[in-house]
Order: C-alpha cells, then structure tokens, then sequence
C-alpha cells in the first residue's frame, strides 16, 4: 500500500516535530535542513519553500511550542492570569528550547535579515499574543488603565523569563512571583 502524500497541517506538524527532534538530537548548532528533510520524510525544497533555512524552521518549531492565545487561562485577575501563564511558559521550556534561543541570538548577529524575522515574530506576539489577552481581560474588568498598557509594558515579563532561562537555564516560581509583583504588576498601576 502506497504512503499517502502529506500536505498542509499534516506536513507541517510532521517538520516542527522533525525541528524539534533534531535540536534535542544535534543541537542548534548541528540542525541542517537537510536532516530535518530526511527525518520528516520530505525533500529540502518542500521545507525551502515555506522557510528560508534552519533559523526560520526552528522559529516555527519554538512558535508551536510555545502558549497560544487558547491557552491562556482566566483566573479572574490579572496577577493571577500572569502567574498562570508565566508558569505554562516555565513548564514548557526544555534544553533544547534554550538552545535553540542560543542558537538564534547567536545567528541574529550575524544576519540583519534574521534579526528581522526574530523582530517581526516578536512583534506579533506583542500586538496579539497570550500577554495582550491576559492584559485585554483586565482593562475589560477595570483593573488596569488600558493607557498603561504600552508596548514595553506587554515585553516586560516574557522579556524577563526568557532572560532567566537564557542565563540560568530555568526559571523559578518565585522568580515568576517577583517578576510580576515587582515589576509588571506596579508598572501597570496595580
């Protein structure tokens, strides 16, 4: 019986899988795309067509790894939302996820086009990722002025975790607890 040729969700799903194997396989530093080709049972140019080389593959790879929109839990608060999700964020972060992020500084350095990518990703996390629910929920409740919900405030507290990660190889929960009742939680008023 012949395989079935995969398409769309089915071949996408079937790469990041084959990123993310390979990372904890070989590293950042040893991905190519050819061997993530021949791990998900495609050719380099069905990957090249979608992705320009290895960074942009792993950009998607840490994307479906990383919270969506969906979940985001509602606790009622906005600290308590925070807290969730910085805590679903903790709980995903692997060795290979940080070696990846290592990975990505490291090449960002040295390609402007890169350094682009990652810039655009991250902005599109800020105009509608997890944190801008969090925080849309508690302008809705009246919590937090929505003036203060600045793009450097939407930053801070994903900015300071993937610091604690990228330094320490991990984040602590009572390092999430100080992020948000030292910092994010007094720049947003509350």
């Amino acid at each position: 019986m012949a395989e079935t040729r995969r398409r769309g969700e089915a071949l996408e799903a079937a790469i990041v899988d084959a990123v993310w194997a390979e990372l904890a396989e070989s590293g950042y530093a040893g991905l190519t795309v050819g061997a993530v080709a021949e791990r998900a049972r495609t050719s380099k140019a069905v990957l090249y067509r979608r992705w320009p080389g290895r960074a942009a593959l792993v950009i998607a790879a840490l994307s479906q790894h990383a919270p969506s929109t969906e979940d985001v839990p509602d606790t009622g608060t906005l600290r308590g939302d925070l807290l969730a999700l910085l805590r679903t964020i903790a709980a995903g972060v692997s060795a290979r996820s940080i070696d990846a992020l290592w990975g990505l500084l490291t090449e960002t350095a040295r390609d402007p086009e890169l350094a682009a990518l990652v810039r655009t990703q991250l902005a599109e996390l800020q105009r509608s990722g997890p944190i801008v629910v969090v925080f849309d929920r508690a302008v809705a409740r009246g919590e937090v002025d929505a003036a203060r919900v600045t793009s450097r405030l939407l930053r801070v507290a994903p900015d300071l975790v993937r610091n604690e990660l990228m330094l320490y190889g991990a984040i602590t929960d009572a390092a999430i607890v100080e992020i948000v009742d030292q910092v994010v939680l007094p720049l947003a008023g509350v």
